[in-house]
């Protein structure tokens, strides 16, 4: 069975976690890939997301910003860290009190995510979804104005890249499929 273009972009993304070039990432790019990410199916349509963009002229206060919530010893490594990308996108899920609503807003969120990140490689901008300790710190959810009914769900580090990773083969479906015994 020949294979959908669909199907060859989501078998050849990649996280791209370094190695990033010089090519800017515009506000204007991200806005016009979000715009079609949250067509992702979400639960009585709570559309649960917001972002916060750090461009490249704002990349080294936040990454110092954000280093700072770390103990003394590890703020230098930190904010190097979070210096390497080209960009970086906040995203911020609201947070229900319902169970069931906050599963189904993560979800979402994880859709529109998966969405974001195969229109970025449809585009050659490497995205990779970083979910450091960080995020679930106070202080940078305050530093970020992040509200207290409010998850970061992770930090989108972007860039464009020339060197593709290998590929990690998958477990086939098969091997992880059953049939219900009723």
């Amino acid at each position: 069975m020949k294979k959908s273009e669909l199907a060859k972009i989501i078998r050849e993304r990649r996280a791209i976690k370094k190695g990033y070039n010089d090519k800017l990432v515009t506000e204007e790019v991200v806005l016009e890939l979000l715009d079609d990410a949250i067509w992702a199916p979400n639960h009585g349509m709570r559309q649960p997301w917001r972002f916060i963009f750090v461009n490249a002229d704002q990349k080294g206060s936040f990454a110092k910003k954000i280093a700072s919530t770390y103990p003394e010893e590890r703020q230098q490594n930190r904010e190097d860290y979070l210096n390497e990308p080209s960009a970086i996108l906040v995203v911020i899920m609201d947070e229900p009190e319902i169970p069931k609503q906050w599963d189904e807003n993560y979800g979402a969120m994880s859709a529109m995510i998966q969405n974001f990140w195969l229109l970025a490689w449809e585009q050659k901008l490497g995205v990779v979804w970083k979910t450091n300790p960080h995020i679930y710190d106070p202080k940078v959810k305050e530093i970020l104005g992040v509200n207290e009914n409010e998850k970061i769900v992770g930090f989108l580090h972007m860039g464009y890249f020339d060197e593709l990773p290998e590929t990690k083969e998958r477990i086939s479906a098969r091997d992880k499929f059953s049939l219900f015994q009723g």
